[in-house]
């Protein structure tokens, strides 16, 4: 693990495992399968999952946290977090194809295909809109 300072060439959006189980509506789901759905719904951009801490890293570019403020302040309701500068991220080894023994406390739910790739903020935005557009139907249903 290496840590990572935020606000220079990343930031990273830290969405909590809840809010990505509301984007595709189901209560519980396994690790396969939130990764798979976190790699198609942010077109396959960098996210590290920690699974102690049950939320997941979505990597974004450094300038997020400026140009998303308003959005991010709507997003804090929901327990989503934009890390910018001074802030450093754990970061996992990349995944190595011969890793035996049990799963690492954090690991790339999406690996880093590339040096400097990131989520493009509007698919981080669009997985947080199902999300809480997916919270408020909840909440309706349950108040009638």
């Amino acid at each position: 693990m290496a840590l990572l300072p935020l606000g220079t060439q990343f930031s990273a959006v830290r969405i909590p495992r809840w809010v990505v189980l509301s984007a595709i509506r189901l209560d519980e789901a396994g690790n396969h399968t939130l990764d798979q759905f976190l790699s198609e719904m942010l077109w396959g951009g960098p996210v590290i999952c920690d699974q102690h801490g049950q939320r997941y890293y979505a990597l974004a570019p450094a300038d997020m946290p400026l140009r998303w403020h308003k959005a991010a302040s709507d997003w804090a309701r929901l327990g989503v977090e934009i890390l910018g500068h001074d802030t450093h991220l754990g970061v996992p080894r990349l995944p190595a194809e011969d890793q035996i023994g049990p799963a690492p406390a954090s690991y790339w739910a999406v690996p880093m295909r590339r040096p400097g790739e990131v989520c493009e903020p509007t698919g981080v935005a669009r997985l947080i809109a199902a999300a809480a557009r997916a919270t408020t139907l909840s909440a309706c249903t349950a108040a009638e």
